[in-house]
Order: structure tokens, then C-alpha cells, then sequence
């Protein structure tokens, strides 16, 4: 079996490769250096890299550079890969690996219907991202974010009973939507704050909660009894939005969100509204709609809203271990090997 599907590749592989013997790849970004002399180190592999680390290949010279004729793309999160662009690669193309966890970028469809592979780079950051999420709601709970302020500001003044007073983590009841990986990893973390650790999601996950202490509870449970509500769970279309005026109203008037999932899952209006009237004590934001955040967005005036700028993953050791995972996906089909980490269509 194992014979047939190398087999199955190698010929995949042959007909995607150019005439010349060549496998030209298009990678979207300047990526760290060990991922760039991976592809490098092998001869038959020709990249076409958009030599920038600060701003985003635009669309338009990313469809002129695949009209050209390639045989894989290396793309980020910030690349809408979608019809357009894989109608305008055409057959050639044959494998597209993306820098990221999620791929909601791609048109995972299209993909289907052409053929075309797709890579991904899976578990690659649950620990360096539950170090963020804790980080985050630290940040908020304590107000790091105005006392640095009244530290540069000059408000800082004589020494008052009640200023900047914030909430306690320690002894604090938190309500993880959501227990998978990233969800255990930061319920293990606030164990060490002595924190009641709760959950809900469409399951009970009972290996993954006794690793935590955790207790399953219903959602509204959850957001009624949570100091600190911390989703965890993917996007899709019962999640995005979920964060609405309602939910955000069943939460505890002294709660506190904290959002380093998705942007799309929180309806920032909503957010908005119900920080400033008093309905949630606080929001903390690692994620954003969109990104960057403009900096006129009516959240960025409220002192008790703290936004990160997409850090989760953003530590040296991650990201080039996620960029290396992503160009193995690229050597591997180039070889005819099946693709290490390849994401199900």
C-alpha cells in the first residue's frame, strides 16, 4: 500500500513538474533563513521569493508571478488564496503550503476540484501561544496597559488606595470554550494560580479535562460563573460572531474576555458597546477584524479593552520551526514523498 501511494506521488509529481526538470515555487514573503536554504538545498526546486518581511505581496503581482507558470506556492495567512489565483496558475500548479495553523485563507474547495495539494503546519505553536493567551490576561486583569501609560504620561502620581486597582487571577474561576490542545495547554498554566478550571464545547472530553481538573459545564454555565471567558475553539460558521451582544450580556458584570483565537469570532461592535456601558469589566484581544486594527477603531479609546498585535505564535523558536514545517511540505512533494503535513480536503 505504502509502494502504491509513493507511487501515485512521484507520478503526481511528474506531471506538475516543468518540462525543463525544474519545480518553481513562489514564496510570498521573505521567511526566516532557515526555511529559505531548505528549499535552496535542493537543486531542482527554483524559488521566486517576494523579498519583503513587512508588508504583503499585493494580489495582483502574486497572480502575475503564478501566471507565469509554477509548480508550488508558499503562502501566509495574510495571501487570499482563492479561484482567481488557482484558476490563473493553472494545472501546473500542484501543491500549496501555507505558513499556519489554520487555513481559512484557501479555498480549501477549489483545491479539491483541481487537485491540488495542500500543506499546513500543524501543532507547531500550542505551547508559545497559551504562553500569550496567560500573558494577555494578566496583561488585562492587572491593567499593565494603562500603567505603562501613566508611567510615560506623568499621570502617575502620589500613591492613592484604589489606582489601578485591577482584578485577581489567583483563585479565579476560568471558563475555557473549547479544550483542545491550545485550551489544555493554558488551563495547565492557571492551575498554577490556583484557578477553577471549567469548559463547554459541543463534547465532553473527559481525558483532556481530568488532565486539568476541569469541569465540563453548559455554555451558559460557563459565561454566567467565568471571571475570565477564553475561547479556544476553531472558526467556522457556528463560531464566527459568537461573541455577540447576547453572549457578551450573559457574562458577569465583572468579567472578562479574552480573545486569542480568531478576530471574526467576536462582534467588535458588540464588544465595543458592551465594554463601554459597563456590561463586561474588560477585553483582552490578541486578534483582530480586521488586521492591522485601525488605529480610529472606537476600541482602541476604551482603557479597559488591552489589543496585542497578532502575537500568539511570535517567538523566534516557533516561527522558524512553522516556516521550516511549511517548506518540508514543499521538498517532500517535490521528491515524490507524501507530504508531512498535509491537511485533509
Amino acid at each position: 500500500r505504502v509502494v502504491d501511494v509513493r507511487s501515485s506521488l512521484r507520478s503526481h509529481f511528474l506531471r506538475a513538474m516543468s518540462t525543463d526538470g525544474r519545480f518553481k515555487v513562489v514564496v510570498t514573503r521573505q521567511l526566516p533563513e532557515v526555511a529559505i536554504k531548505r528549499l535552496q538545498s535542493v537543486p531542482k526546486i527554483e524559488l521566486d521569493v517576494f523579498e519583503h518581511t513587512d508588508k504583503a505581496i499585493p494580489p495582483e503581482e502574486l497572480e502575475k508571478k503564478v501566471k507565469s507558470g509554477v509548480d508550488g506556492m508558499l503562502v501566509l495567512l495574510t495571501d487570499k488564496v482563492t479561484r482567481p489565483l488557482i484558476d490563473a496558475a493553472g494545472s501546473r500548479l500542484k501543491i500549496i503550503s501555507t505558513m499556519s495553523v489554520g487555513y481559512n485563507h484557501v479555498d480549501t474547495s477549489v483545491l479539491k476540484e483541481k487537485g491540488v495539494v495542500l500543506g499546513y503546519t500543524p501543532d507547531c505553536l500550542t505551547e508559545t501561544t497559551a504562553d500569550l493567551t496567560v500573558t494577555l490576561l494578566l496583561a488585562t486583569a492587572r491593567r499593565i496597559g494603562e500603567g505603562m501609560t501613566a508611567v510615560r504620561d506623568g499621570s502617575w502620581g502620589v500613591w492613592e488606595p484604589l489606582w489601578m486597582c485591577g482584578k485577581d487571577v489567583h483563585g479565579s474561576t476560568v471558563g475555557i470554550i473549547g479544550l483542545g490542545r491550545i485550551g489544555v495547554a493554558v488551563a495547565k498554566r492557571l492551575k498554577a494560580f490556583n484557578c477553577k478550571i471549567i469548559y463547554s464545547g459541543p463534547r465532553e472530553k473527559p481525558t483532556e479535562a481530568a488532565s486539568v481538573g476541569a469541569e465540563f459545564v453548559t455554555e451558559e454555565q460557563l459565561l454566567s460563573q467565568s471571571d475570565f471567558v477564553v475561547p479556544m475553539f476553531p472558526l467556522n460558521e457556528h463560531t464566527k460572531g459568537y461573541f455577540n451582544a447576547a453572549r457578551l450580556s450573559a457574562m458577569k458584570k465583572d468579567g472578562i474576555l479574552i480573545n486569542a483565537t480568531r478576530g471574526e469570532a467576536v462582534v467588535q461592535d458588540d464588544l465595543y458597546q458592551a465594554l463601554k456601558s459597563g456590561t463586561i469589566l474588560a477585553a483582552g484581544l490578541d486578534v483582530t477584524t480586521p488586521e492591522p486594527l485601525p488605529t480610529d477603531s472606537p476600541l482602541l479609546t476604551l482603557p479597559n479593552c488591552t489589543i496585542f498585535p497578532h502575537i500568539g505564535s511570535a517567538t523566534v523558536a516557533t516561527r522558524e520551526k512553522m516556516a521550516l514545517m511549511a517548506a518540508e511540505n514543499i521538498v517532500a512533494f517535490a521528491a515524490g514523498k507524501p507530504v508531512p503535513f498535509q491537511a485533509k480536503l
